[in-house]
């Protein structure tokens, strides 16, 4: 029996419903036939398709966002209507913090904000807006600061130190250590004029005066002494280091290589902590003193509060704390020497030793030529990667240095007191004593030097009015002494006079020393930026 034994007669020329029979034709087409003896009529029906996974999986999605958002709505009302209502304790403390100071600060605030109301939708809430607006804004900002985070850049070549193996020539002390130098210039048995020069800080026997062409030193027939300080270079390091001893090594290498004659010492930055020294140690094997920028001791009692001030309102408040910390707890310096030049990596001299440049500093530093010479001057100046030797040159800076800059300023030496000193006084006719350094001092500055302040100048010019002070306009710590050609000529000139050349072979003896003494104030020379006038001596 099927189903069309049960369907209902009809009348004739009205159609007849239709019957799940119609899906089961064989051709897939959905007959329809006139009912009553009508033409029979035909329409084309698809067939149904078996609904796939993909269908489903969209239905489920959208099913649950449906649900989600429902369960999103009524959580909502359960919060309005638990928190929201004005017995609820939330909105009790909400009450009390608009009662307070900065509540009603807020509320006016918010009331000048107002005019905002006035570019929102009607059908939206003002606080709901801004609460929206408040919160995309936030989420914008991180996704800005990720995206900042996250944008490939270009990597910071890091260049690492290389230890070059060793090339210095080396001398025996009578101690038993082996101090490592360099000699430029004519041979020492030629040389009208030797130098010493010791180094500064972070630097070796390799930086002498940079730049410095060998030309130069046979034009004016200088014979030129740079040496690795002990724990430096190639130096073995000292056991009881200070300023007396670095003096006496400066001696006894000009000896041993043959300088017999009295040498010019030459200090640039701390490495003039090293010539005063000499000054105050050896002045009878000394000719004179060239100090280029030179260092003092920040906290040398003689230095009035003015000094005082103006020199370290120059620097950073970093480099004031080591200052501090090698005066007082030299240790900790170890730990930012390893942080920075002892990293095994290269880097710029202003951020590891914590310098304020001048313009023409900074630029002079970034140039190709002086970073080659810093490097190369570096990896050798820590070569045997020990912190000790630098911590012991800042400490040798700010401690007591053993003398003063006192002691160097020429003057008369104080008779004895007593009736028998008088009358041996008077019948020997002894001439007039003088104590002090008997030499010419030099000393360049230049005016906007943020390492070594020109205050330090001033200071030294205080004490010892008999030195020649050559300040440099717009000149910085590096520009005047870093490959200037014209700038070494100029202090040649000053020292040594118009060039001679090397001595001759023939076997004559040069008296280095001045020909007269001048106990007078010598006159303050004040030189343009690439004008040099001729200190008399």
């Amino acid at each position: 029996m099927s189903y069309s034994d049960f369907e209902p007669a009809f009348s004739a020329g009205r159609p007849r419903p239709w019957r799940p029979d119609d899906l089961l034709n064989g051709d897939g087409t959905a007959r329809a036939a006139s009912y009553g003896g009508g033409a029979p009529v035909y329409s084309t029906v698809n067939a149904m398709k078996p609904v796939g996974v993909r269908e489903h999986v969209r239905e489920f999605a959208a099913a649950a966002a449906e649900m989600a958002v429902e369960c999103g709505k009524g959580c909502r009302d359960i919060v309005r209507q638990s928190l929201g209502n004005r017995d609820s304790f939330v909105f009790r403390s909400f009450e009390k913090v608009k009662e307070s100071y900065c509540g009603k600060r807020v509320t006016k605030l918010s009331g000048k904000l107002s005019f905002v109301n006035e570019y929102l939708p009607e059908d939206k809430e003002p606080v709901h807006a801004l609460s929206v607006i408040l919160f995309v804004s936030v989420l914008a900002f991180a996704a800005l600061i990720l995206n900042m985070e996250t944008t490939p850049t270009t990597p910071e070549v890091v260049k690492k130190v290389y230890i070059h193996p060793p090339s210095a020539a080396r001398v025996m002390l009578p101690d038993g250590r082996y101090i490592a130098y360099k000699e430029q210039g004519v041979p020492v048995d030629r040389a009208r004029f030797s130098i010493v020069s010791p180094h500064s800080f972070l630097s070796s026997r390799l930086a002498g005066i940079p730049g410095l062409k060998a030309s130069l030193l046979e034009e004016f027939g200088i014979h030129l002494l740079t040496y690795d300080l002990p724990g430096f270079g190639e130096s073995d390091p000292h056991p009881n280091r200070n300023l007396e001893t670095s003096a006496m090594d400066m001696l006894l290498l000009a000896d041993a290589v043959g300088v017999n004659d009295k040498f010019w010492v030459v200090g640039y930055s701390s490495g003039s902590m090293h010539a005063w020294a000499a000054l105050r140690y050896i002045p009878d094997r000394l000719a004179g003193a060239a100090m280029l920028a030179p260092m003092v001791n920040p906290y040398d009692s003689i230095m009035n509060r003015e000094e005082r001030r103006r020199t370290w309102k120059r620097w950073t408040g970093r480099r004031q704390l080591l200052y501090f910390l090698a005066r007082r707890f030299p240790r900790f310096l170890s730990f930012f020497y390893q942080q920075s030049f002892l990293s095994g990596k290269h880097g710029q001299i202003d951020k590891w030793l914590s310098l304020s440049l001048g313009k023409r500093d900074k630029a002079l530093i970034e140039s190709p030529i002086y970073e080659e010479f810093w490097q190369r001057d570096v990896e050798e100046s820590i070569r045997q990667g020990s912190a000790k030797p630098f911590v012991e040159e800042a400490v040798l800076q700010v401690s007591n240095w053993g003398f003063s800059l006192a002691d160097l300023k020429l003057q008369k030496k104080k008779q004895g007191k007593g009736m028998l000193r008088w009358l041996k006084s008077v019948l020997s006719a002894a001439q007039e004593e003088y104590i002090g350094f008997l030499g010419p001092i030099h000393i360049w500055q230049g005016m906007d030097d943020k390492v070594a302040p020109p205050s330090m100048t001033d200071f030294v010019h205080r004490i010892l009015p008999g030195s020649a002070v050559h300040k440099l306009p717009y000149e910085g710590h590096f520009t005047y002494i870093y490959f200037c050609d014209e700038c070494h000529r100029q202090i040649f000139t000053t020292l040594f006079g118009t060039p001679q050349g090397p001595i001759n072979n023939i076997a004559t003896e040069v008296d280095q020393s001045p020909l007269q003494v001048h106990t007078e104030e010598q006159e303050e020379i004040t030189l343009g930026d690439s004008v040099l006038a001729r200190a008399e001596t």
